[in-house]
């Protein structure tokens, strides 16, 4: 009798340490899981929080469990822009129902957050927490190229139709022009031709906005390319009062590129940087610092401007065709400088805050010289 109790009490033991060691590895696997995880029970007490979830709240762990989400919320040292965010979708959760919510950090990554709850969780809660920023490149350089694809489309049916009755007009405008120097309105006939021209200009960079031309590659430093690029802009930067500064860069790096297509790009940001420093100049110094530093089997470039900067609604419709700030810009300068790189091989990044400049990166494959 006391031997079969003996037996059951070890087997019950046992049974339990069994468990205990699955418990053990499945708690293992959520503490070091890439995905932020935090568990509230039915009376709203938080009894797990996983390693990444305390890095994302930059709390210590030990210091959050047992707390309700009040006491989370007045945390000392949680920062004032989480507890907006924690609040809201504690809000959507409960008085909308919502189970997916989607936010950007302030540090910029975008985070996709699921809350799981009802019956097949006994009356708990959890949140998991991922970061999908990756995920948000792929799907605009995906949504970008989309768009540069229907422009094609748009401008290989009407460029045409446009251009062959303004030639049209063009010449008949140049026949009149002795009559109407006759008249005394020669001026007529010069503006006439010199908008004629500007709506050519124009459905050119439409064209080259579609589908600029395959890059005619040759093998150059990148410091080289830097400099003769900074000896087109340096006097138009001394007119406007800003300084321009290249970094010290390693000789040894090389590309092999389109150098006129290249230049078009930098160019053209380095006049949009140095009409966003003319917005705030007044007593402010302007500077726009250009370097390049290998990353891997890539070089990037960089172009930095202590200007006006942009928000985060206009970073996100920056290479979008057409789209403009200016009153007299066609919007398709950094559209084709988007499309350039990218038939490098490369990719162009952007990044800004309001008031607080901007800094432009292109990043394009190395090469050695054979």
């Amino acid at each position: 009798m006391l031997s079969e109790f003996q037996e059951t009490l070890l087997q019950s033991v046992q049974a339990f340490q069994s468990t205990q060691l699955v418990k053990n590895k499945y708690e293992n696997v959520l503490q070091h899981l890439d995905s932020g995880i935090l568990l509230f029970d039915s009376d709203g007490v938080l009894t797990f929080i996983n390693v990444q979830m305390a890095k994302l709240l930059e709390l210590p762990r030990q210091s959050l469990i047992g707390c309700n989400l009040l006491q989370l919320l007045r945390h000392p040292y949680l920062s004032r822009f989480k507890q907006k965010k924690i609040a809201r979708i504690y809000r959507e959760t409960i008085f909308h129902r919502r189970k997916y919510h989607e936010l950007i950090d302030e540090y910029g990554r975008h985070w996709l957050i699921t809350v799981t709850y009802g019956d097949q969780m006994d009356g708990d809660f959890l949140l998991s927490v991922k970061d999908v920023s990756d995920y948000k490149q792929i799907e605009q350089t995906a949504y970008q190229n989309d768009k540069l694809a229907m422009l094609g489309k748009i401008s290989a049916a009407i460029a045409h139709e446009i251009r062959n009755p303004l030639t049209a007009i063009r010449g008949f405008i140049q026949l009149l022009r002795p009559h109407l120097l006759q008249l005394g309105k020669d001026e007529y006939a010069r503006i006439i031709l010199m908008e004629i021209d500007r709506a050519n200009d124009i459905i050119h960079e439409f064209l080259n906005s579609s589908k600029p031309s395959a890059p005619q590659k040759t093998v150059v430093s990148v410091p080289s390319l830097l400099k003769d690029t900074l000896l087109l802009s340096e006097s138009e930067a001394l007119m406007k009062g800003c300084e321009m500064r290249l970094q010290q860069i390693n000789e040894s790096l090389l590309v092999s590129i389109d150098v006129k297509q290249i230049k078009q790009v930098i160019l053209n940001i380095i006049k949009n940087a140095m009409e966003a420093i003319e917005e705030v100049q007044g007593d402010h110094a302007g500077m726009i610092e250009i370097g390049a530093k290998q990353e891997g089997n890539y070089v990037n470039i960089s172009v930095k401007d202590n200007g006006n900067g942009m928000d985060k609604t206009l970073l996100t419709r920056l290479f979008d065709p057409f789209f403009t700030t200016k009153e007299k810009g066609t919007g398709l300068g950094l559209s084709v400088s988007y499309k350039i790189i990218k038939n490098h091989g490369g990719t162009i990044l952007v990044d800004s805050m309001k008031g607080e400049g901007t800094v432009f990166m292109i990043s394009l494959p190395l090469t050695h010289q054979v």
